[in-house]
């Protein structure tokens, strides 16, 4: 009888609005990934629902959780708590699940710092453009545009985290940017070669922060 394989761990991690959480749905769909469902403080965007997109919770259940340290990871951003839950995770890799993270840099740290027994790949993901970005936070349920320009004041701040991760990927096509996230995943878990190239990306990050 053979032994059951642990999952691995993907963390997807970038600036708001960059794309990442369609690009973590697309890997559930699509390879079969557990996602981390994540703990927040901030109130519901238009269509997320509770329990699905994040468990939304008040202050002091959050606060709570930390005391007891029930997170693998925490964060406070824009003034809001975000958190994932230690023991779900832990379950579904000990139950051969690959799991993926769509948390921010902050949270990745925590995780890598953690020096958990599973394997962990982590993704920072990158707009073409500020203005592109810009466009994107702006048409998302926002209610003015003030929101999306604090946004981007701390983009500047969050892309220089970039250099943390494995990989970095341009998300400038949805489709393709998927493709070469799983192509990357696959090479990782085969340890197969890897169609990266660090130096365009240098090159994309000096651009974006100009």
């Amino acid at each position: 009888m053979s032994m059951k394989k642990d999952g691995i761990m993907v963390i997807l991690s970038s600036p708001s609005g960059a794309g990442k959480t369609t690009l973590v749905k697309l890997l559930s769909e699509k390879k079969r990934f557990q996602i981390s469902i994540s703990h927040t403080t901030r109130k519901p965007r238009i269509n997320e629902i509770d329990g699905k997109d994040y468990y939304f919770v008040n202050h002091q259940y959050f606060q709570e959780s930390i005391k007891n340290m029930e997170f693998i990871e925490y964060a406070k951003v824009f003034k809001n708590f975000y958190g994932t839950k230690k023991d779900p995770v832990i379950k579904f890799l000990k139950d051969g699940k690959n799991v993926i993270f769509d948390i921010d840099w902050q949270g990745a740290q925590q995780i890598k710092s953690k020096k958990l027994k599973y394997k962990l790949i982590t993704f920072f993901v990158l707009p073409p453009s500020k203005e592109i970005l810009f466009e994107r936070l702006s048409n998302r349920d926002m209610k003015d545009k003030l929101i999306a320009d604090e946004r981007m004041k701390e983009f500047s701040r969050d892309v220089l985290h970039w250099i943390n991760y494995d990989y970095v990927v341009v998300n400038d096509n949805l489709e393709q940017c998927y493709l070469k996230i799983s192509s990357l995943i696959d090479a990782e878990i085969n340890n197969g070669s890897k169609d990266y190239d660090k130096e365009f990306i240098r090159k994309h990050v000096e651009k974006l922060t100009r």
